[in-house]
């Protein structure tokens, strides 16, 4: 067993997992999984610089993982940095105050690499079960981008795209600072536009009409799972590996893009960090099913992050 801690800081949030990996027998044992929303690209789509206190936000997570990982021991840690840090003007900053607090410099991965791990994190476990057609299609819905990996066992291709739950709400929803509360149906369409033209570029490289079976992952993922679910608080075991259908999924969609934000706030589920962000989330979760007619989504809990501490493994 290899004991190593992995963590993604993506546009939206950051998240830790250290666990006990065996490459032999492809056992992964989690010790400490956790998240914290840092809103690390606010304002980037319209600055192109990390603002001072989402970089504050972000050291103050990595601070409180640093203890984590040396009270736990962990003999390797890898930094993954994704789509608003590869962005940003200023990622020398950033890449900076990580190596000052964590001891390891962050990687600014390609959208390609993020779509590798995010792969062999979600897919490890299935490839078990005979009975789920292949190829599995890997959608990563982040807060800046979006990655779409096709594969039987190993990646067939891969593609990242422009469209996140933060960016096409920064984009399409915000008016004055404030995010529209609820949205018009002029701008559900405009975000839906944008949305259908990256999976039209997604398509371009990756084989998407292939599918056979859905694969979701991140925080609007599993949180519409939640909410699906009638959970009365965020469990990760009833999430993990559920099954939620098209139907679910679209009336999800409809009750965030008409509820106000004290509504939404009010889910069980809800992370305090995913109330304004999670209509569009939802959104484009729907637009994927629609685009490949898939009848339903299987939700993973296990992602990006596993398939970071694979590599380290």
């Amino acid at each position: 067993m290899s004991r190593v801690a992995g963590i993604d800081c993506g546009t939206n949030s950051i998240r830790l997992l250290v666990a006990d990996c065996d490459p032999a027998t492809g056992e992964l044992i989690e010790l400490d999984r956790r998240m914290t929303i840092v809103r690390l690209g606010q304002g980037v789509d319209r600055t192109g610089r990390l603002a001072p206190e989402a970089l504050e936000r972000t050291f103050a997570a990595c601070r409180e993982y640093a203890a984590v990982i040396k009270e736990l021991g962990a003999q390797k840690v890898r930094f993954v940095a994704t789509s608003a840090s590869r962005d940003a003007e200023n990622r020398d900053e950033f890449v900076q105050g990580v190596k000052d607090i964590l001891g390891v410099e962050p990687e600014v991965i390609s959208g390609d690499q993020e779509a590798e791990f995010s792969f062999t994190g979600a897919t490890k476990e299935l490839v078990a079960h005979d009975h789920l057609e292949r190829p599995f299609l890997v959608v990563d819905i982040g807060g800046g981008s979006t990655e779409f990996v096709v594969g039987e066992d190993h990646v067939r291709a891969a593609r990242s795209v422009d469209v996140g739950c933060v960016r096409m709400t920064e984009r399409h929803l915000v008016v004055d600072g404030v995010v529209t509360d609820p949205p018009s149906p002029a701008q559900i369409a405009a975000m839906r536009a944008d949305i259908e033209a990256a999976l039209d570029l997604a398509a371009e490289s990756v084989p998407l009409a292939e599918a056979r079976t859905l694969v979701g992952l991140a925080g609007s993922v599993t949180t519409v799972a939640g909410i699906v679910l009638g959970l009365p608080e965020y469990l990760s075991s009833e999430i993990h590996h559920s099954r939620i259908t098209y139907e679910q999924v679209r009336e999800v969609s409809e009750r965030m893009l008409t509820a106000t934000h004290a509504e939404r706030a009010a889910i069980p589920v809800m992370h305090p960090g995913r109330v304004d962000v999670i209509g569009a989330g939802v959104l484009v979760l729907l637009a994927i099913m629609e685009r490949i007619g898939a009848t339903e989504v299987i939700v993973s809990e296990h992602d990006i992050l596993d398939g970071i501490a694979w590599s380290i493994a």
